[in-house]
């Protein structure tokens, strides 16, 4: 059950995150300059180290650093297309389809994992509830949306299922696991820097304002904290659930929907976003049927 309150906890600060995210994105930087910072943030898990850190062997190493260098990929991809598309159509594409990629790469990875009679109705009812919540009858969808969004989403969920191995290679060491995992992807960005554009589009790119500053690292506290919180859940569950705990994903846009509905509302030069009766209908019965997912996870998992 612990896992569950965990990973709860973890999507409501992805779903400020990912709002923050496309908040300062829409103000002026670009997603080149926005990866390489939030990889430099990664960094601050050096203050790790007091707390004793496992030293893993060389396939360890290279484990680590594939699994850095995908999510850093999976940053860009997202960061592409929260700038060119709205943030509550962006997000929950990107994570409806990440059950199933999950779901097969943990089958291609580990082999076919055993789930019982109501885990296997939880993860149908908050599966179908993040599909319903991420369409949008009224939005065109382009060739350019859906393969930034399932570029996006295989890569997150490449990175969510080798996560899981990364700790099982460091004996299920937490505190190890997110150090080296951060402490790659800063040293990643920062190795980027040696390519032309790469380093163009970080130090030439418009100057950032203070407020945008400040919001940026907000922004980055909330998806730190969202980071930490999921590394924690998956460090603790089994490849079986890695699944199921993907699922659950769609609390993130009930989270996000709510947000982005209060911000349009009181606070509209912050974030505007139109919602029909027909959308806010929509997003009612997908919330019901996530929340239900959610009751009968909660009877089945311990």
């Amino acid at each position: 059950m612990l896992w569950l309150i965990v990973i709860i906890i973890s999507y409501l600060f992805f779903a400020l995150s990912s709002l923050g995210d496309k908040v300062v994105l829409d103000k002026s930087p670009k997603p080149e300059n926005y990866v390489f910072f939030v990889g430099l943030f990664s960094g601050v898990a050096i203050f790790l180290l007091p707390f004793g850190i496992i030293i893993p062997d060389l396939l360890g190493f290279l484990l680590i650093l594939v699994n850095a260098l995908i999510y850093i990929f999976s940053l860009y991809a997202l960061f592409s297309a929260l700038e060119r598309f709205d943030v509550s159509k962006v997000v929950p594409t990107v994570g409806a389809t990440q059950p199933i990629f999950v779901l097969l790469l943990t089958y291609l990875f580990v082999g076919p994992q055993e789930l019982g009679i109501m885990e296997l109705i939880a993860y149908s009812l908050l599966f179908i509830g993040s599909i319903i919540i991420s369409v949008e009858k009224n939005e065109k969808v382009t060739g350019e949306f859906v393969s930034l969004a399932f570029l996006a989403s295989f890569l997150f969920s490449l990175n969510f299922i080798l996560s899981k191995f990364v700790f099982v290679a460091l004996n299920n060491d937490f505190i190890s696991g997110m150090f080296w995992m951060s402490i790659a992807a800063c040293i990643i960005v920062i190795v980027g820097l040696i390519f032309k554009n790469f380093r163009k589009a970080v130090f030439e790119g418009e100057k950032v304002e203070t407020q945008t500053g400040i919001l940026f690292l907000v922004t980055q506290i909330a998806g730190g904290i969202a980071n930490v919180t999921q590394s924690y859940a998956v460090n603790i569950v089994p490849f079986g659930m890695l699944a199921i705990m993907n699922s659950i994903k769609g609390v993130q846009y009930v989270f996000l929907f709510l947000i982005t509905l209060l911000i349009s509302i009181y606070f509209p030069k912050i974030l505007k976003e139109n919602f029909s009766k027909r959308v806010i209908i929509q997003k009612i019965v997908s919330i019901l049927l996530i929340v239900i997912g959610l009751a009968v996870l909660a009877v089945c998992v311990k």
